[in-house]
C-alpha cells in the first residue's frame, strides 16, 4: 500500500527512526486456516496488507491474529512480525511500510505524539489519541478491554520481609539498598518511563537518597522475571499486566497508587487510506477486538512465554475456540 501524504518533517523523522533497523520477521509461519464467523469478502479478495508486530511475545501472537484473520478475510498478507520496539514500528506506519498494527493508547498518546501526561480513563485516552493521530493518516479503531499497562513486581515470599510492600508509594520508605530494579532497556529511556516514575514517586533516579543507578539492572525482558524472582539482581522488576508469567512466578504486582501509568488498550491501528479503500477492515477487527480481555491475554501470553508454544499455533487455537475460523 502507498503511504499517506506526510510533511517532510514527519518523513525525515521516520526515516531516521527507521535507520539501521529495518523489519524483521520473528517467524513467516502462518497455520492454514478457513471461514467461521469471519468470512471470505468478495470485494477484498486478494488485496494486499501488511500486518506488523513489535518483537515481544503479546504482539507476536496479536500480530498473527491479524494475520491469520485478514488471510481468511480474502487479503493478500505480508507478514512483517517481530519489528524491534516501538520507534521503528512507528515509523513502519508513517513510512508506509505496515498497513495495519496493534497498538497501545498510552504509547500513542505519550511517546508517539509526545504528550507530557496520560490520561487514567480508559475511553478518554482511546478517544484523545484517535483524535490527535488522524492528522497523522492513521485511524484508531475501538479498544480491547484489555490493558497492558507497565507495573512492578516484586516475588511474593519478599512481601513481608520488605515490610509488607504494596504499592509504589511504599517503596520510597525502604532502606535505599532495598530499592533495586530489574528494566528491560526500552523502559528505562521512554519518556513514560522509568524515571519520570520515581519522579513523581519521590525517589529521583541518580540520587544517593532516591535510588543510586547502581541499584538498576538492565536485562532482556524474559531475564526480567526470572531476576525478580530470583531476588538477586533486584527486588523489583518491570513487568506487564498481561503477561503470565506473574502467575506462573508468584510475583505480586505493586498498586499504582499515585495512578502514574496511563491506560494502554490494545487497539488496531490502521493506515487511514488503506481503511478508506478497504473499510471491511473495520468489520474483521469488530470480531476481534471486544473478545480481547485481560485474562484472554494473560492466558495466551503465558502458554507461549511459560508453556513454550508457538506464537502462531496459540492465534489459530483463540481464534478457533471463539468460533472466528476453523482450521483449514
Amino acid at each position: 500500500m502507498g503511504s499517506p501524504r506526510r510533511s517532510a518533517a514527519v518523513l525525515a523523522a521516520a526515516t531516521l527512526l527507521m535507520t539501521g533497523c529495518g523489519l524483521q520477521s520473528a517467524s513467516t509461519f502462518t497455520p492454514d486456516a478457513a471461514a467461521g464467523e469471519i468470512e471470505p469478502i468478495g470485494s477484498v479478495e486478494g488485496a494486499p496488507i501488511t500486518v506488523g508486530a513489535k518483537n515481544f511475545t503479546e504482539q507476536l501472537i496479536l500480530g498473527k491474529i491479524a494475520v491469520i484473520a485478514l488471510q481468511v478475510a480474502g487479503f493478500d498478507v505480508t507478514d512483517r512480525s517481530g519489528i524491534p520496539g516501538a520507534a521503528p514500528a512507528r515509523a513502519a506506519m508513517l513510512e508506509g511500510e505496515t498497513d495495519m498494527q496493534w497498538e497501545y493508547t498510552g504509547t500513542g498518546w505519550i511517546n508517539y505524539l509526545g504528550m507530557g501526561e496520560g490520561i487514567p480513563d480508559e475511553d478518554a485516552q482511546w478517544a484523545a489519541v484517535r483524535d490527535a493521530d488522524a492528522e497523522n493518516g492513521i485511524t484508531w479503531l475501538p479498544p480491547a478491554e484489555a490493558n497492558n499497562t507497565y507495573a512492578f513486581a516484586v516475588r511474593s515470599e519478599a512481601v513481608d520481609e520488605l515490610g509488607g510492600v504494596a504499592t509504589l508509594s511504599d517503596i520510597a520508605a525502604l532502606p535505599v539498598e532495598e530499592r533495586t530494579f530489574c528494566l528491560e532497556s526500552e523502559f528505562a529511556t521512554r519518556v513514560d518511563g522509568f524515571e519520570p516514575m520515581l519522579e513523581a514517586y519521590g525517589i529521583p533516579l541518580g540520587d544517593p537518597q532516591g535510588v543510586p543507578r547502581d541499584n538498576i539492572s538492565i536485562l532482556d525482558t524474559g531475564a526480567v522475571y526470572t531476576a525478580t524472582d530470583e531476588g538477586e539482581s533486584c527486588n523489583f522488576g518491570e513487568v506487564f499486566t498481561t503477561d503470565g508469567r506473574i502467575a506462573s512466578l508468584d510475583l505480586t504486582v505493586l498498586e499504582d497508587d499515585l495512578g502514574y501509568f496511563p491506560a494502554y488498550n490494545i487497539s488496531p491501528i490502521v493506515l487511514t487510506e488503506t481503511l478508506e479503500e478497504y473499510p471491511e477492515i473495520a468489520d474483521v477487527f469488530a470480531e476481534i477486538t471486544p473478545r480481547l480481555t485481560d485474562e484472554v491475554m494473560i492466558e495466551l501470553n503465558g502458554r507461549v512465554d511459560v508453556g513454550g508454544e508457538d506464537p502462531a499455533e496459540v492465534a489459530l487455537d483463540w481464534l478457533v475456540s471463539e468460533g472466528l475460523v476453523t482450521r483449514g
